[in-house]
């Protein structure tokens, strides 16, 4: 009855999941937010949202996205940044292809034209052959900067918002690549316009301009090393957590309760519905991670074919692609430098309620609570993969339970 095509499990892509678990926060932050107080000229920054892989940065803001889109908002593509690449190209070919979707090109002013030609340059040659070429006209983040405006003010004018999604933002490795980026970025939020309000009044307004940054937790360092206090004054930075259990349990309840429809032979509808004890296998093998939790869910789907997912389903797909789960958490620890890895694997040796900073720099060969450094509050400030209370916690359960005894290594019944 089941098939594959039509599970509403999602792993590893960052298209937002039809089952959408947690992340109440940062949503209601754009519909209560960011989006209202933009689109009325009031001042609000920019958002950024790190976090270690798999933690949804992307699939959360393209969720966003999907939202604006239908209100009829001006969105960028998700302007993915490769290792190496030029950021400054990317974003220049998406704004111009937001300025065709809002008619722009087509304006007579001979000082948008000129933006446009700079900008179509800069996304053609790229940063670096402009500079080298000594191409005349404004510098590329200059341009862009202006282009943004421009589109602010035309959205402005229709009553919509324009958004902005680049990801990866940790691979800008070029210093003045990134200096230039978050300088255009950051001062087309600042920039305000004269407008003429009811009764002739002229005031100020800021523009329904929305800027959203994903990528992994150094990044904050690498911007705050480039524009410092600019930094945080333009962009709100929020370190993504794992998801609670309660979240997941509540995403996955309605399958539970009511079904999930799928199409049947004839033309009409069926229903797919999740046992309990598969809910609940699948909260516990996802440990708050939401690419374990996509990852446990598609394969309890794909391992039988009856109208009930069952316990034995999940725990069977899962030993299909522990390995993958594994290798998930494998790839956050082998980023870490030597002293963090070093850091949280002694923090796993020690049972939870005697995690202490004096217990674990014990545990890790040092002399003194103090020969640890700033590695504790990298972790929990910048990683989000412990929390310094008292006592010491793991706030990511995956790699907790991958150190320990607690990963969930279960065969099928």
């Amino acid at each position: 009855m089941r098939e594959p095509v039509d599970s509403p499990f999602s792993p590893g892509a960052d298209t937002p999941p039809r089952i959408w678990a947690g992340r109440s926060q940062q949503l209601n932050d754009w519909n209560s937010i960011l989006r209202p107080r933009r689109i009325s000229g009031i001042d609000e920054r920019g958002r950024t949202f790190l976090g270690e892989a798999g933690v949804g940065k992307s699939s959360l803001v393209r969720t966003i996205a999907r939202d604006a889109e239908s209100r009829g908002d001006w969105v960028t593509d998700q302007i993915r940044i490769p290792l190496g690449s030029d950021p400054m190209q990317r974003l220049a070919g998406e704004l111009l292809n937001l300025a065709n979707k809002a008619g722009l090109s087509t304006r007579p002013r001979q000082e948008l034209k000129a933006i446009l030609a700079r900008v179509s340059s800069i996304a053609a040659f790229g940063v670096s052959l402009e500079l080298r070429e000594g191409q005349e006209g404004d510098e590329p983040y200059v341009a862009l900067t202006k282009l943004l405006v421009e589109l602010g003010s035309a959205a402005m004018a229709q009553g919509v918002m324009v958004v902005v999604h680049l990801d990866e933002v940790q691979n800008i490795s070029d210093e003045a690549a990134l200096s230039q980026i978050l300088t255009a970025l950051g001062d087309a939020l600042a920039t305000e316009v004269t407008v003429t309000a009811p009764g002739g009044r002229e005031i100020l307004r800021h523009l329904p301009l929305a800027v959203y940054l994903t990528g992994l937790p150094e990044f904050e360092e690498m911007a705050h090393a480039q524009q410092g206090a600019t930094f945080a004054r333009r962009f709100l930075t929020n370190t993504l957590r794992p998801i609670t259990d309660e979240d997941m349990q509540a995403a996955l309840q309605g399958i539970v309760t009511e079904g999930w429809e799928i199409p049947d032979q004839h033309g009409g509808s069926d229903y797919v519905v999740l046992d309990p004890a598969a809910r609940d296998a699948i909260v516990d093998l996802s440990k708050g991670e939401p690419f374990l939790f996509q990852l446990a869910g598609a394969y309890g789907w794909y391992a039988g074919d009856s109208d009930t997912i069952t316990r034995e389903d999940v725990l069977a797909g899962w030993s299909l692609v522990e390995s993958e789960a594994v290798s998930h958490v494998c790839r956050i620890l082998d980023r870490l430098p030597e002293r963090e890895r070093q850091f949280i694997e002694a923090m796993a040796q020690i049972d939870s309620g005697r995690r202490t900073l004096t217990a674990i720099a014990t545990a890790a060969g040092y002399a003194t609570p103090q020969q640890s450094g700033a590695v504790p509050q990298r972790l929990d400030q910048i990683r989000g993969i412990i929390s310094r209370g008292k006592p010491y916690a793991f706030r990511h359960r995956a790699v907790e339970a991958y150190l320990t005894t607690d990963w969930p290594r279960i065969e099928a019944d």
